[in-house]
């Protein structure tokens, strides 16, 4: 998709929440409202200060626990507010949410082979990766046109909703979403606005390299 006018160099930056008891017991969270651990917070609190370095000018993010929370770490160094939205909620995933990765390769092989292959799957039931990215892209999109040229919007959501987005925002097949890689915990990918609309400047930054513990692993 477009990122509108030429020439307004408006940058998005997508930032995964930080680490949750869920994330390190490898069970898939979805839309199940999880809190974060002490070391999530700190990882939010860490990460944003470095992202108040680029100067935000909005902040929008995921109304689940660990989203919300993170975001409110960037708020209170910037002063900005932050508007929630359920359309930046990580995937529905039916019966898969709750169980461990070990069990859903265990109940649900075919499927999981499946969604890893890139086809189009109902996770447990629930939403396909295209679905989410059609409720979570225009939530992104809407944010964005309200940006002054030159403006930077930070979107605190999940693995799953970011990677869709990103995908769709640039432009990609969905059966090549999977080649974006998930995010670690508490970090960013960057979007840039080029003459030929979104550009991906940066993926899964913040870190030395961290596994990647969450739904889209």
């Amino acid at each position: 998709m477009n990122g509108g006018k030429a020439g307004r160099d408006r940058r998005i930056v997508l930032w995964r929440h930080g680490q949750t008891a869920w994330n390190l017991e490898r069970r898939f969270q979805g839309t199940t409202d999880i809190a974060l651990t002490e070391t999530g917070i700190a990882q939010a609190h860490r990460a944003a200060r470095l992202l108040a370095g680029l100067r935000p000018d909005a902040i929008i993010a995921s109304d689940l626990r660990r989203a919300a929370a993170t975001a409110r770490q960037l708020a209170s160094i910037t002063g900005l507010d932050v508007t929630y939205d359920e359309g930046l909620r990580e995937t529905f995933a039916g019966d898969w949410q709750g169980m461990t990765h070990v069990e859903i390769v265990e109940r649900f092989g075919d499927q999981y082979r499946a969604w890893k292959r890139g086809e189009p799957v109902r996770r447990g039931g629930g939403e396909l990766e295209s679905e989410v990215a059609d409720r979570a892209a225009p939530v992104v999109e809407r944010h964005v046109e309200k940006l002054p040229d030159g403006g930077t919007l930070v979107v605190v959501s999940h693995g799953g909703t970011i990677r869709t987005t990103i995908g769709r925002l640039l432009g990609l097949d969905s059966r090549t979403w999977e080649s974006l890689g998930g995010l670690s915990n508490c970090c960013w990918s960057v979007l840039g606005e080029g003459a030929r609309g979104w550009r991906l400047l940066e993926h899964n930054a913040g870190t030395l390299p961290e596994p990647v513990l969450g739904d889209d692993d």
